[in-house]
């Protein structure tokens, strides 16, 4: 059950990078940054059964690794660095559009 919650986190994650990617691109940035920040929440869902696993493992309990833990320490750094990338591009939609980093006027 832990590895289909990370994996829906991570996923849900993604999606609302994508749609603040999305908003961004329409100049719609204050909803860009709310997406973002939704994505950002799914993404902490994930990282506290995440962080779970860890501290399992850390006691001394092995967590058993399968194809299905593989896929999810792969969902949870693609969304970590698709994040990275959706910010970085969310800048270059402000600055495009005539604005700060911040989303002021220049």
């Amino acid at each position: 059950m832990t590895c289909f919650q990370l994996i829906t986190a991570a996923g849900t994650a993604k999606s609302d990078y994508i749609e603040a990617l999305n908003k961004a691109k329409e100049g719609d940035f204050e909803g860009a940054q709310a997406s973002l920040d939704e994505g950002d929440k799914s993404y902490q869902e994930g990282h506290k059964v995440h962080s779970t696993l860890v501290q399992q493992e850390a006691s001394g309990n092995p967590v058993k690794v399968g194809l299905l833990l593989i896929h999810v320490e792969d969902q949870m750094m693609a969304a970590e660095v698709f994040r990275q990338m959706v910010v970085e591009m969310i800048d270059l939609y402000k600055r495009l559009d005539g604005k700060t980093s911040d989303g002021q006027d220049k």
